[in-house]
């Protein structure tokens, strides 16, 4: 197991995520319940509990793990949950579209025959079509889950 979480941790290191942040996710991400402790995961990984608080801290920012308390306990457990991915990627669609609103004002600031208005132009289109093809690509998305499900559950 620690060696496939290393593996996955090195592939997002690649993909340009902090490297304990990496393997903090990794190690959440490979556990049955999809939560652990800082204690468990320094335990795992064999690092320091202040490098576990910077790395979930981290990764608590950017959305990939929620931080819960333990009933009964003052530990916080950091969670994984299952349709993260989802939920990350419909989020993008706000921060897309008002990206794309801000670019459009440089349009018209810089004019839209000038060099750079013309590049500020072929990015907001490729914005546009980027968050409109999202949309499609969730509903998509949907469509798998609902045809995976009901294959599992056959006679339901």
């Amino acid at each position: 197991m620690s060696r496939y979480v290393e593996r996955v941790a090195a592939e997002l290191t690649e993909m340009g995520m902090q490297r304990m942040a990496s393997r903090v996710f990794a190690c959440i991400l490979a556990d049955d319940a999809g939560a652990l402790t800082a204690a468990e995961v320094g335990e795992r990984l064999h690092v320091s509990p202040a490098a576990v608080s910077g790395a979930v801290r981290y990764l608590a920012a950017v959305g990939l793990i929620t931080r819960e308390r333990e009933p009964g306990s003052r530990r916080e457990r950091y969670r994984m949950e299952s349709d993260r991915w989802y939920q990350i990627f419909a989020q993008r669609e706000g921060m897309i579209r008002r990206f794309e609103q801000t670019l459009d004002t440089g349009v018209g600031i810089l004019g839209a025959d000038s060099a750079a208005g013309r590049r500020i132009a072929e990015t907001t289109e490729f914005f546009s079509f980027l968050r409109e093809e999202n949309g499609r690509l969730e509903q998509r998305w949907w469509d798998y889950v609902k045809r995976r499900d009901e294959a599992r559950t056959p006679g339901e």
